[in-house]
């Protein structure tokens, strides 16, 4: 089934009420183009988002009591059948230590909630340089998720984590600055998508100040490269 544009217009729309759970809508994820205009899904829905960049304003930060850092974080998974991929790769990527152009690696599924029924998940990885906190939202390398999930969820993660206090909890510089950023797979279907003509999304990335940094394994040791070395 597919749609003309003024019919996927018409859900952005409506999910748009809950700007916090935006990212999560099937629609982000649309692969092909409109029946009528012939855009790409993805490029209708970064259009949108450039021309309504405000709106992500809104998004409210959770005020979390608790402490960010969780001490049981040591990078050891709690059982070896795990099959949450995503969140095995963050604890080796965790026990690795740094990352080449990210930084330090301080922690990963950083908690988000203050209450349970807060609607929030969980920051990938945090890395810190020396003068910047990056919130990674990371794709394991089979991940079908666009590069447009990955964007608007990291940058949803970054408006509703409370930055000072997070700060404050890994006892980083008072004048860090929060960014958040893509951290997928060199080679996987988000890395391919930014090789493609999609002046849309990556003009939304730059308004975002969302930079796409790429993974390689090599070695048993994690390696990245920056948007323009993507070669």
């Amino acid at each position: 089934m597919g749609y003309t544009k003024a019919e996927l217009l018409e859900r952005i729309e409506s999910a748009s009420r809950e700007i916090n759970l935006f990212y999560k809508q099937d629609f982000i994820n649309y692969r092909g183009k409109t029946k009528d205009t012939e855009e790409l899904y993805s490029e209708v829905v970064a259009e949108w988002c450039i021309e309504n960049i405000e709106r992500f304003e809104l998004i409210p930060m959770i005020t979390r009591e608790s402490t960010y850092k969780i001490e049981s974080h040591d990078g050891i998974p709690k059982s070896t059948n795990s099959n949450r991929e995503e969140e095995l790769i963050a604890m080796e990527i965790f026990r690795q230590g740094f990352l080449a152009s990210l930084g330090q690696v301080i922690d990963y599924q950083t908690p988000l909630k203050n209450r349970r029924r807060d609607k929030a998940g969980k920051i990938d990885i945090l890395t810190y340089d020396g003068m910047s906190v990056r919130i990674l939202e990371l794709k394991e390398p089979d991940s079908d998720e666009t590069m447009l999930r990955c964007v608007l969820e990291g940058y949803t993660y970054m408006k509703t984590v409370h930055g000072r206090r997070l700060i404050k909890d890994f006892e980083l510089s008072e004048d860090a600055k929060l960014l958040s950023c893509p951290l997928v797979f060199k080679g996987g279907f988000q890395w391919q998508e930014m090789q493609e003509e999609r002046p849309k999304l990556k003009m939304l990335m730059k308004m975002l100040n969302s930079k796409a940094f790429y993974l390689e394994k090599i070695d048993d040791k994690y390696n990245v490269l920056e948007e323009n070395e993507n070669g």
